[in-house]
């Protein structure tokens, strides 16, 4: 929001609250947008804290992590990405809705009424269930959205795995809300039915018995991720199930859920996950004839096709055997641990940019935000094993260093800024030395 000094404090119990949307009207409710906080910024130490959670309870349960290394790094890479634009402006859902209550509004409900805050909850969560019911009914919002669903695992970390571009068209579905709700109740909810959404991607809670008449759970939310061909284009709620019953979207668990694409992206490569249907898109636009059948590759179903219904016919989707082998980086244990490192180190000037972003100069912002899309790039290129990973990692470990010599990029521990410096020039050394072999005998392995 505008000025980060006159937020509201979030306490640990409202923390931990906030992300099952069990907070109350009278602890929530804020005059003015400044005043409302930045409830998604401060919950990253909730979601670290119930992904390690997930893992010992799968560990202890199933004898096994609730997913792949690679599929999670891709997941939160995907999270990265999504929250980059917002280090440069407000969110567009904000900002367009602001605009209509300041212009348009009809009537002004009472800021600090429990009324006024319950119809919210249940006026953006109405909103979410037709934005994401579009989502999956519009190709080109699908296009934006596939991005969420292209994980082959189902855990937490899923939930991270955002699109960069789905925002652009997700405030459409609220702004009918800015003709009466003040700014300051939606947007305190907008981030609580975001938040909520987090715990239900995980396979570690079976059946909540009565909650699942009312609630969005992870058992219904298993299904919408599903590839099976009863799990497509169902359970499309935010928080409460009961929209999906209403609208006739509804399916419940059953047979076993095979998670992804009908048709895998095969990539942990970040650019590809976000983009590569808006390429499909494009290519099947310039090569399908008549300017109605080209209307509709945009705006009907992922599935249509010249001569079929809007959303495609359901035999034309792959049937799943069970036995389906998600797709899985080569890279060695090794190199996966190098990752790894460089990950977590990229995370730290993440969310170092975020809390001090009000202190940077647009400059070091938007060389932070380059270094932290080269950084996942990079990764990216050695899950998928490309031939350039190594001409890449020894740009980007180059490009570390010259952001700290210049004071774009400091350690977070001030001490350790020497320590650094030598890791990263043995890494270029390394990754240098790569590079020469690649280039003089061929692709690099």
């Amino acid at each position: 929001m505008k000025n980060p000094e006159a937020q509201q404090d979030v306490s640990v119990s409202q923390g931990i609250r906030v992300m099952f949307y069990m907070m109350k009207p009278n602890e929530t409710s804020f005059q003015t947008l400044e005043e409302v906080p930045d409830y998604v910024k401060k919950a990253t130490p909730f979601f670290i804290s119930l992904m390690l959670l997930e893992l010992v309870v799968s560990w202890i349960h199933k004898g096994k992590p609730p997913g792949r290394l690679d599929d999670a790094l891709t997941s939160i890479s995907a999270g990265v990405l999504s929250r980059l634009p917002s280090l440069f402006f407000r969110s567009i859902e904000l900002t367009s809705y602001i605009y209509i209550w300041e212009n348009y509004s009809l009537i002004s409900l009472p800021w600090d009424s429990p009324w006024t805050w319950y119809l919210t909850f249940l006026g953006v969560d109405f909103g979410y269930y037709w934005l994401h019911r579009m989502a999956h009914e519009v190709n080109i919002m699908w296009a934006g959205h596939q991005t969420h669903h292209s994980s082959e695992d189902y855990n937490l970390s899923t939930a991270l795995r955002q699109s960069v571009f789905q925002i652009y068209t997700s405030w459409i579905f609220y702004s009918p809300l800015a003709l009466f709700i003040p700014p300051s109740v939606y947007a305190v909810h907008l981030q609580f039915n975001l938040l909520y959404q987090f715990w239900i991607h995980t396979e570690v809670i079976n059946n909540l018995g009565p909650l699942e008449l009312i609630l969005n759970t992870p058992s219904h939310h298993r299904v919408h991720h599903g590839r099976n061909r009863y799990c497509i284009d169902k359970n499309y709620a935010g928080t409460l199930i009961i929209w999906d019953r209403i609208f006739g979207t509804f399916e419940a668990e059953n047979e076993k859920v095979v998670y992804g694409l009908t048709h895998p992206v095969n990539t942990f490569d970040p650019f590809k996950v976000q983009f590569h249907y808006l390429v499909y898109i494009w290519t099947t636009f310039w090569a399908t004839s008549g300017f109605f059948n080209k209307f509709s590759v945009i705006f009907k179903g992922p599935g249509w096709g010249p001569g079929k219904p809007r959303l495609g016919l359901s035999e034309e989707i792959p049937e799943v055997t069970g036995k389906e082998v998600p797709f899985s980086s080569l890279a060695s244990q090794l190199l996966k641990i190098y990752a790894v490192v460089q990950f977590a180190l990229m995370l730290a000037f993440y969310e170092d940019t975020f809390a001090d972003k009000a202190a940077l100069s647009q400059v070091t912002l938007l060389l932070r935000v380059c270094f932290i899309i080269l950084t996942l790039t990079s990764i990216g290129f050695f899950l998928d094993q490309r031939p350039k990973a190594a001409v890449m990692e020894t740009f980007r470990c180059l490009v570390f260093l010259m952001l700290c010599r210049f004071g774009h990029l400091k350690p977070f521990i001030p001490s350790l800024s020497f320590a650094f410096e030598i890791f990263f020039s043995i890494c270029i050394a390394f990754w240098g030395v790569r590079s020469i072999k690649q280039l003089a005998s061929g692709p690099w392995k």
